[in-house]
C-alpha cells in the first residue's frame, strides 16, 4: 500500500490549532516532529530510567498527514477519490485562514511517497479509553465496563487532541462548564469543531447549544458525534463563519441570548473576539476561555478585564490555562 506523506513546516505553538483544522477536511493520524522537551508526565510514561538530552527547542514544527494511494495513482479520504492537487489547494486554504488569527510560522508543505504502513487505524492501538475526572471518554472499538455504567460516558473516536478531551485545554473547559452550568442554560461554543464540549454541556443541564467554527467539515463532525452520543440534533445548531470579523455571522448568532460562551482557542484568536463576543452574552453571563499557553495567560487575563468582564478564575493544567469571567450584570 502506498501512501503520499503532506509534511508542513510550522510553529510549535500552532501544531494544535492546525491538526485540528485539517482534520476536519479529512487528513487524520498526524505525525508530530518537533524540539519541545517531554514534560513530567510524558517521561513517566516512557519505560526508560535516563532520558538523553534532545536539541534545544527552536520553535519549529513539522507536522505530516497521509493519504492512501490507489493502484491507479488516485487518492482516497474518507473513501472518497481526490488528487494531489486539490488536497494541496485545501490545506493551503486552511493555513491561509489560520494565518488571519495566529502566527503559523512558514506554513510551507511539501509532498513525498511513502509505502507499507497503516497510518489511518495504527494509532488506534495507542488510544483507549480514560476519564476526565468522573467522565469516561471511550471510543467505538471498546466497550463500557460494567463499573463504569453509572458514569457520564462520552463516546468519541479520536482525530486531534482537542476533539478527543485528552488535551489539557479541553479538560479545563469541561471543568468549568460543569461547574458554572445551569439548567436550560444556552451556550454558545465559538470554535467548536467536533463539538465535544457542546455535547457534554448538553449532557450537564443546558438547554441547546450553539456552535461556530470556520470549516464547513464541522457540521458533520458535530452530526456523528451527536448521533453517537444520543443528542437530539435539534438541541445543537452549526453555524459555519468567522463570528469575529463577520457582522451577518454575529446577528445569525443572536445578541445578548446566552448564558455561557465557551471558547477553546489559542490565546492570539482570543484576544480579538473578547471584545467581540460581549454582545452576545447575557447580562451575567459566564465566558469561558482556554488554549491560553503559559506565557500568554496575563496577555488574555487584561484583554478579557479590558473588554469589561470580572475575572472570576483562572485555573491551569500542564502549560495551559482556562480563563473563566464573568459579563456586566
Amino acid at each position: 500500500m502506498k501512501w503520499k506523506k503532506f509534511r508542513i513546516k510550522t510553529v510549535t505553538e500552532a501544531e494544535d490549532i492546525i491538526v485540528s483544522a485539517l482534520y476536519d477536511i479529512g487528513l487524520e493520524g498526524a505525525q508530530i516532529e518537533d524540539r519541545v522537551p517531554l514534560t513530567a508526565l510524558e517521561k513517566e510514561q516512557m519505560f526508560v530510567d535516563i532520558l538523553p538530552e534532545g536539541p534545544e527547542d527552536d520553535g519549529i514544527a513539522y507536522l505530516s498527514f497521509f493519504v492512501e494511494e490507489r493502484e491507479d495513482g488516485s487518492l482516497t479520504i474518507g473513501d472518497e477519490p481526490t488528487d494531489q492537487a486539490a488536497i494541496l489547494e485545501k490545506v493551503r486554504v486552511e493555513l491561509e485562514e489560520l494565518r488571519q488569527f495566529c502566527d503559523i510560522g512558514e506554513g510551507t508543505v511539501t509532498v513525498d511517497e511513502t509505502e507499507d504502513i497503516d497510518w489511518i487505524n495504527n494509532w488506534k492501538q495507542y488510544f483507549h479509553q480514560f476519564y476526565i475526572d468522573d467522565i469516561l471518554v471511550i471510543p467505538s472499538w471498546e466497550d463500557v465496563k460494567v463499573e463504569d455504567l453509572d458514569r457520564t460516558v462520552l463516546h468519541i473516536d479520536p482525530g486531534t487532541a482537542f476533539g478527543t478531551g485528552m488535551h489539557e485545554t479541553t479538560q479545563l473547559c469541561v471543568r468549568q462548564l460543569r461547574k458554572y452550568m445551569t439548567p436550560g442554560a444556552r451556550l454558545l461554543d465559538v470554535g467548536t469543531g467536533s463539538g465535544i464540549l457542546s455535547i457534554l454541556a448538553l449532557m450537564f443541564g443546558a438547554g441547546h447549544a450553539v456552535g461556530t467554527d470556520l470549516d464547513q467539515c464541522a457540521v458533520e463532525a458535530v452530526a456523528e458525534n451527536c448521533a453517537a452520543n444520543g443528542i437530539d440534533p435539534a438541541r445543537f445548531e452549526m453555524l459555519i463563519g468567522n463570528i469575529i470579523t463577520d457582522r451577518a455571522v454575529q446577528t445569525q448568532v443572536g445578541y445578548g441570548q446566552y448564558d455561557i460562551v465557551v471558547a477553546n482557542i489559542l490565546a492570539e484568536v482570543l484576544l480579538p473576539l473578547t471584545p467581540v463576543i460581549t454582545e452576545q452574552l447575557k447580562p451575567g453571563g459566564i465566558y469561558i476561555t482556554s488554549g491560553i499557553i503559559d506565557d500568554k495567560e496575563e496577555t488574555v487575563v487584561e484583554a478579557v478585564k479590558a473588554a469589561g468582564f470580572q475575572v472570576l478564575e483562572v485555573n491551569r493544567q500542564g502549560e495551559w490555562a482556562s480563563v473563566t469571567a464573568r459579563w456586566k450584570a
